[in-house]
């Protein structure tokens, strides 16, 4: 950034850190409800208590397809019994390597970015997660912006 001479620098505040927010979250594209889950690590176990999580959400009779790319904790062993003990409620459908653009959720996660983190300034990490989980309790109810958003045609 260029400043003349004559003025003061400018002062820009950043929180100098690497620090992340990692969060499962799938969108159901009938009616753009979003359910979320806040965790840490990324693992199997982790995996599986959110699909858990997933189908008390799970509506009438139908079979719930999550889209996914290909996670090495999406693949875990541990999951296996699990995923065959409830074959008949959800299935999981792989994305081809490479092509996360294709995942309905990605579109989610880039307007959180831009509703919630871009060109703003938090002093703490628990300010970001304020905002952000702000904008998840919106979106838990049905709404007409996640299912525009996410809808497959």
């Amino acid at each position: 950034m260029w400043v003349p001479p004559e003025d003061i620098d400018p002062i820009i505040l950043q929180e100098p850190t690497r620090k992340t927010i990692s969060v499962f979250g799938a969108v159901c594209i009938q009616d753009g409800s979003l359910v979320t889950k806040f965790t840490k690590p990324f693992n199997g176990t982790t995996f599986q208590e959110y699909l858990e999580l997933l189908l008390t959400h799970k509506k009438d009779q139908l079979d719930m397809h999550i889209i996914l790319d290909n996670s090495a904790y999406h693949h875990a062993r541990l999951l296996q019994s699990w995923l065959k003990k409830h074959s008949d409620e959800i299935i999981l459908d792989f994305l081809p390597p490479y092509s996360p653009d294709l995942n309905p959720i990605e579109r989610v996660w880039k307007l959180t970015r831009r509703l919630c983190t871009h060109n703003r300034y938090f002093e703490s990490l628990e300010k970001l997660l304020e905002s952000v989980e702000n904008q998840f309790k919106l979106w838990q109810s049905s709404n007409n912006i996640l299912k525009n958003l996410c809808a497959i045609n």
